[in-house]
């Protein structure tokens, strides 16, 4: 191992500890064990997943219908509309934006979508 490819994982761990340390992370962080610990919204999020899983396989066999679909987005709603859920909702938002600033800092550097691009092979 080169001495120029320890210190670039050094810089990489660094930016791993500063992300995991920013007030953007520790809010999901928190965000994210208020929804776990929450009884009402496991039991919203084990209802819409329930509903979707039907709903997906309903689709694959060419059974769904608008009916269906309905029930999902109204599941959804009601867990979106749960405060915990709401304060989750944007705790991820908010990460995900500074995750996206990151990428765009590294990207502009590498004239290239560090994120989107220089991982893999396969693109959506």
């Amino acid at each position: 191992m080169s001495v120029e490819t320890a210190t670039l994982e050094d810089l990489g761990r660094e930016l791993g500890e500063k992300i995991a340390d920013s007030p953007e992370h520790e809010a999901f962080v928190e965000a994210n064990e208020a929804v776990e610990n929450n009884a009402e919204a496991q039991e919203k999020i084990k209802e819409f997943e329930q509903l979707r899983h039907e709903f997906m396989v309903d689709r694959e066999a060419g059974r769904a219908d608008r009916e269906s679909m309905r029930e999902v987005k109204r599941a959804q709603r009601e867990l979106h509309a749960l405060p915990v859920m709401e304060e989750y909702l944007d705790a991820q938002e908010a990460l995900q934006e500074r995750l996206e600033s990151v990428n765009m800092a590294i990207s502009e550097e590498l004239a290239v979508d560090f994120g989107g691009e220089a991982g893999g092979c396969c693109q959506d």
